[in-house]
């Protein structure tokens, strides 16, 4: 065995090893979200604490760290081992940065603000949960430095890293300021259109129950394997990959309004067969992983928006839900229902909110994490600074924190940076849908008669089967033959807005 194999084979070996502690956490976090008892949670908290130092141990160690300098300085006799040794080294590189005992402390933390976000959350108590949340920002304050030091990066900037790499708040700032420009005028014009929608459809009472079974049916359709997966209920929807073949995807029902569970369940789905589309063989690995959040937003809201919300998807499920629910859909047409489920109206919640003021609700937030990681918004202050984001952006108040500050379990949960990624995910998920409808002869009418293995398999073929080879907007450009524009998803919107308004 050549020298080089032998360095492979010991970092392959670690990376699997450190994804063994590291899933192991990830089943207890998401046992925590779906059945833990409320009391469980401090011991919870140590036992992901140790695990996660256990993966940060063996990602830092000193042999692995040398292996992987003497792989880089070879030639990889693939394109599958370069990917993994520069990605694994990228990893190493940002990870030895990072104490052992911060990491423990920092994990520790989460899954207690995870845990006093939710009760704060059912509360609207925000004042109890504002000091688990200082001790978060002041933990992420403290990554954000390390990881930072020696970089061109600001501590935001090292921290949006994790999940967007190579991302910089100097080139998504004018991205943002674009959106917001021209989605204020399209907003502002459907708002003055002379066919408004009227939603009293989709406020009727429907069981929640029956909308479990319901979207759990579209699911399965659109093609997520339940032989390899499972859906769930929780609080704040999220998927989450505990094995090769072991991915959870949870979403939430309300009774008063229906698209909820449906295009919740749609949007986990998305992110659900993009990790079961990766290389099963290769899973701990970079070649086995996602190219980065956007990239996975993308999988998600290619799913909810251009597919679930499209005339075609409508049409084909119809008639599925006036069978489970025929009191309230019983008489509704194709046009009705598609009207209804693309009407545009400034909403509190980012969960719930249309495709045109979707990105606003981002744009709040990114302003918002910046100014905390940096020190000019305050904890305490949060609450005013949210408010004051919503009246000016969305012309709209929030009622309550927990309509507020207080709806997004991220920050909870110390994923500072990773709101950005939606919007991305949206860029990307418009030109990818663009692309695909020019490559698949009749996409929409396969859509039409509930036939979705074509556009999973293209998705499989472009995005899924790549890993972590190419950077997010590499793979924009690799797969489209364009960079990323915006200029795709405001003419989606536009082009199937306008004329639903009448405009």
């Amino acid at each position: 065995m050549s020298s080089f194999d032998q360095d492979y084979l010991f970092v392959c070996e670690t990376a699997r090893k450190a994804m063994i502690y590291q899933t192991s956490a990830e089943t207890l976090e998401w046992d925590e979200r779906t059945g833990m008892p409320p009391h469980g949670g401090d011991y919870r908290a140590q036992q992901v604490a140790a695990l996660r130092g256990h993966a940060h141990q063996l990602r830092t160690g000193a042999r692995y760290g040398e292996a992987l300098e003497r792989l880089s300085d070879q030639t990889a006799g693939s394109v599958l081992e370069g990917t993994n040794v520069r990605e694994l080294r990228r990893d190493y590189q940002r990870d030895q940065r990072l104490p052992q005992e911060l990491v423990e402390s920092a994990s520790e933390m989460i899954v207690k603000g995870q845990q006093a976000w939710e009760k704060a959350r059912h509360g609207n108590d925000y004042a109890g949960f504002a000091p688990v949340l200082k001790q978060i920002i002041a933990l992420k304050q403290d990554i954000g430095g390390r990881l930072a030091e020696g970089t061109d990066q600001s501590p935001y900037e090292a921290l949006m890293d994790e999940y967007e790499p190579g991302a910089k708040t100097s080139e998504l700032a004018p991205v943002f300021e674009n959106l917001k420009g021209r989605l204020a005028t399209l907003i502002g014009e459907l708002a003055d259109g002379p066919t408004p929608v009227d939603v009293s459809l989709l406020k009727a009472t429907t069981d929640t129950e029956a909308q479990k079974r319901f979207v759990s049916s579209v699911c399965q359709a659109v093609g997520f394997d339940f032989q390899r997966g499972r859906l769930d209920e929780t609080s704040h929807p999220f998927c989450t990959t505990l094995g090769p073949s072991d991915c959870r995807i949870l979403s939430r029902y309300e009774a008063n309004w229906f698209p909820a569970g449906i295009y919740a369940g749609l949007h986990e789905a998305g992110h659900g067969m993009y990790e079961q589309g990766l290389d099963q063989m290769q899973f701990a690995l970079p070649m086995g992983s996602y190219a980065s959040l956007g990239v996975h937003e993308s999988q998600s809201r290619l799913w909810e928006n251009q597919v679930g919300r499209s005339r075609s998807f409508i049409t084909w499920v119809l008639p599925q839900v006036q069978a489970t629910f025929p009191n309230v859909f019983g008489t509704c047409d194709v046009e009705t229902l598609y009207r209804c489920v693309n009407h545009v109206q400034p909403r509190l919640i980012r969960v719930e909110a249309d495709e045109a003021t979707y990105n606003l609700h981002i744009a709040i937030r990114f302003e918002l994490e910046q100014q905390l990681i940096a020190g000019d918004v305050s904890v305490d202050d949060l609450p005013e600074a949210w408010n004051a984001q919503y009246q000016q952006t969305l012309g709209i108040m929030p009622d309550s924190d927990a309509n507020g500050v207080l709806q997004d379990v991220h920050w909870s949960a110390g994923l500072i940076g990773y709101f950005p990624t939606y919007t991305l995910g949206n860029l990307i998920a418009a030109q990818l849908f663009d692309h695909a409808r020019a490559e698949i002869t009749g996409l929409d009418q396969d859509i039409e008669r509930g036939e979705f293995s074509g556009l999973l398999g293209w998705l499989q073929t472009n995005v899924h089967s790549h890993g972590r080879r190419y950077s997010s907007l590499e793979l924009v450009r690799q797969v489209t033959g364009k960079g990323l524009s915006s200029d795709h998803l405001l003419d989606q919107l536009e082009g199937k807005l306008k004329p639903i308004y009448g405009i």
